[in-house]
């Protein structure tokens, strides 16, 4: 592929954002269609029908998005985002990415464990770790640090660390508890589960599960 066809295909793949009027990857936006009710639904798998409004995959630029009445403006009609919204965004992003962790750990491309992610990483296996968001600090930094001195060895380009999940989201996408670290190892699952993860990180947690209100 020539340079110009890459660069279209790179440019065919980009949405602009309609809070900050910044172009970029899809992978780091959010899409949305408007619902038969008039209001914005987020449409992660990017499948719903209808014209694609995106918005940086931010929790205060959604919430931009619905106090400024931006949502309309793209829509060019009269759109009500309820400011629940911001928070359903977070709730969907989440489910996603438990989800994710799921298929991989069916997949085989999961290990759990601080011990048997440490083994992961001496043996040059992980192409990701993920920290539970309220896990110990102390074993977090050991396994970074081990991470970290293992891809300065090998002279490669820095391995990802990702905390997007709470402790008990990980054991509830994987079927069991106290889940605090894990680690993709390389495969076919790793952009998914990358891309899902490190969507819900950069969007940003408000609380933990355990401490919303009911309903």
């Amino acid at each position: 592929m020539s340079t110009e066809a890459e660069a279209a295909g790179r440019q065919a793949e980009e949405r602009r954002c309609i809070v900050t009027g910044e172009a970029g990857p899809k992978e780091g936006l959010i899409r949305f269609v408007i619902g038969p009710q008039a209001s914005p639904v987020p449409d992660l798998g990017e499948r719903l029908p209808g014209r694609g409004i995106w918005v940086s995959a931010r929790r205060e630029a959604v919430e931009t998005a619905i106090r400024k009445g931006l949502f309309s403006r793209a829509a060019r009609m009269k759109v009500e985002a309820s400011e629940a919204l911001a928070d359903e965004v977070e709730r969907l992003l989440a489910k996603r990415a438990m989800e994710a962790l799921g298929l991989a750990r069916k997949a085989g491309c999961l290990v759990l464990g601080f011990e048997k992610v440490m083994a992961a990483i001496g043996k040059g296996e992980v192409a990701l770790l993920i920290e539970a968001r309220d896990g110990s600090e102390d074993g977090a930094r050991k396994l970074a640090g081990a991470l970290k001195a293992r891809d300065q060895g090998a002279a490669k380009r820095a391995t990802p660390i990702l905390s997007p999940l709470w402790t008990a989201e990980m054991g509830l996408a994987l079927g069991r508890a106290n889940v605090v670290h894990a680690a993709l190892t390389q495969g076919s699952m790793k952009n998914k589960v990358l891309a899902d993860l490190a969507r819900l990180e950069s969007y940003g947690r408000k609380e933990r599960p355990a401490e919303r209100s009911p309903g």
